[in-house]
Formats: structure tokens, C-alpha cells, sequence
């Protein structure tokens, strides 16, 4: 089961990532792109990724994974219910969801500092 504290320091740590809170919510951003949000209660974790991918990934589990509100179909996003997830699962969305707004050679970057993957 995954919580907040499993990704923070992570989403802190990522090359050009820092936390922000809005409206008490903590996201991680790349310049002013949001790429990691949770919901004020921290049980959901919203995070970049590919539209034409997301419909395949909630119908793999959707008791894990959920499409946003339909007013944010529009963006690269999709939702997880953290408590469903295990802490390195986590880590992993975070890391991808960070890999969609930074240069490739930042994302090779860490590729080649973190082989076995954000553990």
C-alpha cells in the first residue's frame, strides 16, 4: 500500500522537479507543468500520461486506476487510488509521468544513474 511519503522525496529529488502546494495540495512540477498532483486527503495520485494509452491502462485494473473528470480529458492524465499501489509501482508512475516533460537527456541521465529502476 502506498502513501504520500513514498514519492515525496522522489518527486523532490527528480532533476528540475519541485513540490508546490495548491489549495493545500501537494504537485510536482517541471517549470510550471504539473506532472504529479494528490488530492487534498493524499488517497489519490493524478499523473502525466498518454492519452491514447490511458483507457488500456484503467481497464487493466480499474480498481487502481481511474480516468480524470471529464473536464480534464482534454490533458495527458490519469488517476490512481495510491492505497491500491505498492510503494515501488508508485515511484515508477511518478518517474514516467516525470520522463513526459523533461528532455530526453535528462531522462537518459537518470537511466544511466539509476539502472535498476527508482526501487
Amino acid at each position: 500500500m502506498a502513501e504520500i511519503e513514498d514519492v515525496r522525496s522522489l518527486g523532490t529529488a527528480l532533476e528540475r522537479s519541485y513540490p508546490v502546494y495548491v489549495r493545500g495540495r501537494l504537485k510536482f512540477r517541471v517549470g510550471q507543468i504539473v506532472y504529479v498532483a494528490f488530492s487534498l486527503d493524499e488517497t489519490v495520485m493524478g499523473f502525466a500520461f498518454p492519452k491514447d494509452e490511458r483507457a488500456d491502462l484503467v481497464a487493466s485494473d480499474p480498481r487502481k486506476f481511474r480516468l480524470p473528470a471529464e473536464s480534464d480529458l482534454r490533458f495527458n492524465w490519469v488517476h490512481a487510488i495510491l492505497a491500491s499501489l505498492d510503494p515501488k509501482e508508485a515511484r515508477e508512475l511518478v518517474v514516467e509521468a516525470w520522463r513526459m516533460v523533461v528532455p530526453k537527456k535528462i531522462s537518459r541521465a537518470y537511466d544511466l544513474a539509476h539502472p535498476d529502476g527508482p526501487g
